[in-house]
């Protein structure tokens, strides 16, 4: 099985609980296609760049998982369809990184940038 991380946005007029209750479902139509959610985050409604579909906020939430192909496919299938979920983004990785992904680390924690020139 191959490794991936996804995120999505959900419309910003859902509430917190629902925006989450969207990652267990699709981490639900994951397992029943032989996949595996390694760990998700719920990273709270934020400001787009531009709109999407008359919205100008979203809820974003990631997903790490271990799943073949054929799951992915079919999850990403189900997030196009689900009229709550505005944009989709599957990226496959050689592995997981460790703790928590850069948007949950407090800004001290992150790696220092280099100087600007």
């Amino acid at each position: 099985m191959a490794l991936y991380e996804h995120v999505f946005i959900a419309r910003q007029d859902l509430s917190n609980a629902q925006a989450e209750g969207l990652i267990e479902h699709f981490g639900t139509v994951l397992k029943d296609n032989g996949g595996e959610v390694v760990g998700t985050e719920y990273w709270g409604v934020k400001t787009m760049a531009y709109k999407i579909n008359k919205n100008r906020k979203g809820h974003y939430a990631y997903m790490r998982t271990d799943a073949p192909a054929t799951a992915v496919q079919e999850m990403e299938r189900l997030m196009r369809l689900h009229d709550d979920v505005m944009r989709v983004m599957t990226i496959k990785v050689d592995e997981h990184d460790e703790g928590p992904s850069v948007q949950m680390q407090k800004r001290d924690e992150r790696e220092t940038r280099r100087e600007r020139r």
